[in-house]
């Protein structure tokens, strides 16, 4: 195939991307706006962040902000390369914007978890932490979100999803105590 054929190959692509979210974008207007399933994603999108902002440790903000920013970095590229790898889905759609990735768990679920996990008991030992946020996270919560189909592993086991959440914490553990941070001079 030549450059010029894989940049028309790459437009046809795009016109069915466009396609396919038309359709979400029809899914959400007409199946799943306002149904409790539709408000309960909303919730899990506001709810964790107005809890944070309120009990948050206040002169730990900027560290904790890190570790919820890379933790929505990585689990975002996770997600990305796991859907087109078509290893789990989201039959769940709150929004149109970003219709293959389930905002509320990117944006707010995972980084405000992983941000109170830091902030909780700060000096027990991280692995101990992280186990038992990870075993939470995956064996709890993505169970949950599979029983009201918010989360489709089709076939992903449980115990990979643990692995995941591990891994989240220990980056937003590690960036989260750098010593490096000082004002810009």
């Amino acid at each position: 195939m030549s450059f010029e054929e894989g940049i028309l190959q790459s437009e046809k692509a795009y016109e069915k991307f466009v396609e396919v979210s038309s359709m979400f974008s029809d899914t959400v207007n007409h199946a799943f706006i306002f149904t409790w399933q539709w408000w309960l994603g909303v919730t899990l999108f506001i709810i964790p962040w107005i809890l944070w902002f309120t009990l948050r440790k206040k002169e730990s903000t900027g560290r904790l902000l890190l570790g919820g920013f890379i933790t929505i970095i990585l689990s975002i590229t996770i997600d990305l390369v796991a859907l087109s790898l078509g290893l789990w889905s989201y039959p769940m759609v709150i929004t149109t914007i970003s219709p293959l990735l389930f905002l509320p768990y990117h944006f707010s679920l995972a980084p405000v978890a992983i941000m109170f996990a830091l902030q909780i008991k700060p000096g027990t030992n991280p692995l101990i932490k992280g186990i038992i946020f990870s075993a939470i996270a995956a064996f709890v919560g993505m169970n949950i979100f599979d029983l009201i189909d918010f989360y489709n592993p089709k076939g992903w086991s449980t115990f990979y999803d643990f692995f995941i959440f591990l891994t989240l914490y220990y980056a937003a553990y590690m960036v989260s105590n750098l010593d490096s941070f000082e004002r810009v001079k």
